[in-house]
């Protein structure tokens, strides 16, 4: 059996695509691409895949992780384009990569997110982070299906700062002035979400944007602590797949073997 890695992305009206919607759009594409899925066990077989990590209904994000389970052994690459080829635009296949080391879920341990708030003047934003991030903790509330809950925002934000906007990555376009934030968020439990972030900041620092924000996940992996940076959570698979150096003596050997 086969196990493929998956990136995908959530673009433009596609980021109210809500997760089970995507998943039906997903098997739709397996069956059009006529990839050769294994099928768990049981009365009801069904493809195997597995999701990490969803974005938010909502949100648009360059970072949505998948594992897909296969009969047969198929190119990556060539797996990525037929199954991009069947989903709709907005819902693209970016990257694919054989598994090759195990534990995807583990390393996605925080995200990278672009918060764009049409209406509010930067310096403004960039006031409102600051006392964010200078707050010892920030509680928020929450309404869960057991109730409203309140938990600290503050703890699980590893960075929050004003930014410029990456016409490539964000997932709104315009040219209106607008204030840009980047925010760097541990996966926790519960999580943080970057609504709970900007209800964070409408306590700390009264900043009420006029119209909701465009919020973009432009990365999740593993956090890197010494750095604050997330890593891209397929370089494990991408490296184990590259093929070794020879070795001295077989580099000795293929120099001196005739032309």
């Amino acid at each position: 059996m086969q196990r493929i890695r998956l990136r995908y992305t959530k673009r433009g009206r596609l980021r109210f695509t809500s997760h089970r919607d995507f998943q039906r759009a997903f098997e739709r594409a397996l069956r059009r691409a006529e990839v050769p899925m294994a099928y768990s066990a049981g009365f009801t077989p069904h493809p195997k895949v597995s999701y990490a990590n969803a974005a938010p209904t909502g949100t648009g994000s360059e970072a949505e992780y998948l594992e897909i389970a296969l009969t047969e052994a198929r190119d990556p690459d060539t797996l990525r384009r037929l199954l991009d080829a069947s989903l709709p635009a907005g819902l693209d296949i970016v990257d694919a990569v054989e598994a090759r080391t195990s534990g995807l879920s583990d390393r996605l341990t925080a995200s990278v997110w672009e918060l764009r708030l049409d209406g509010v003047d930067p310096a403004e934003a960039e006031r409102a982070a600051a006392a964010f991030t200078a707050a010892d903790g920030v509680e928020v509330q929450r309404r869960t299906k057991s109730g409203l809950r309140t938990f600290d925002a503050r703890a699980a934000v590893v960075s929050l700062r004003t930014g410029q906007r990456d016409p490539a990555q964000a997932d709104r376009p315009g040219d209106r002035p607008c204030a840009i934030l980047r925010l760097v968020v541990r996966h926790v439990t519960p999580a943080v979400r970057p609504d709970d972030v900007l209800s964070g900041l409408r306590a700390v620092a009264d900043l009420a944007p006029p119209v909701p924000a465009a919020v973009t996940r432009l990365a999740q992996g593993l956090l890197d602590e010494e750095t604050g940076a997330v890593t891209d959570p397929l370089a494990p698979d991408r490296e184990a797949a590259a093929p070794e150096p020879p070795t001295a003596p077989a580099a000795a050997a293929a120099a001196k073997a005739p032309a």
